[in-house]
């Protein structure tokens, strides 16, 4: 709280040790949103570098809008940058023959294929490949049949640890909404993370 109230008062140094100190987070959330193709391609640690540089050219906007958390505008501010990523290399990209159909130049969702890789990412002993792919395919195959912004619900509250009201506040929804689908999806999905944990429970043991 501290390091954000000096940040806004226009303290260089704090700010970027709150960039810092989500850097780790911000990481990941680019790469929950990058398909395979894109995620073979664009590292995300340079969108996250593109992101700071949007931080310092932009804080200004920050500090005039005293309602706004610095983490949910850093995470907006992150998602444009990841925009911009992928319109460059949408632009540049002439040796590419294959994108993604999902990889246009306003839709930075989170992917379905990402949350499934996330979700079976503890079964990783070669024993169990083959349990893994099965395991994968399943959790896709749920993940698929969400709607996008169930998707990034799931995503920013299971996988990124965010809270609901500031899930609802980068959704642009309301917190009650955003609650309602979280509890939905989760709902849909408890066959398949249930069918998880018990994946990951045998490798224990």
């Amino acid at each position: 709280m501290e390091l954000s109230a000096r940040a806004r008062r226009g303290d260089q140094q704090a700010l970027s040790e709150l960039f810092q100190a989500y850097h780790a987070r911000l990481v990941r959330m680019v790469s929950l949103r990058l398909d395979t193709e894109l995620r073979r391609r664009l590292d995300p640690t340079d969108v996250v570098q593109d992101a700071w540089i949007e931080v310092l050219r932009r804080v200004a906007d920050w500090r005039e809008r005293a309602e706004l958390p610095f983490r949910v505008w850093l995470r907006l501010t992150t998602r444009k940058a990841l925009v911009e990523a992928v319109r460059r290399h949408l632009k540049h990209g002439r040796h590419v023959t294959r994108l993604p159909a999902r990889a246009s130049l306003s839709n930075t969702n989170v992917s379905a294929a990402s949350i499934a890789d996330a979700l079976v990412a503890s079964t990783k002993s070669p024993t169990q490949s083959v349990l893994r792919a099965e395991l994968r395919a399943r959790v896709l195959d749920a993940m698929a049949a969400l709607e996008p912004i169930d998707r990034e619900i799931v995503a920013l509250r299971h996988f990124e640890g965010l809270s609901n009201a500031d899930a609802a506040a980068e959704l642009s929804i309301e917190p009650a909404a955003a609650s309602k689908r979280y509890a939905r999806a989760l709902l849909r999905l408890r066959p398949h993370l249930a069918a998880v944990a018990s994946a990951s429970e045998r490798r224990r043991k």
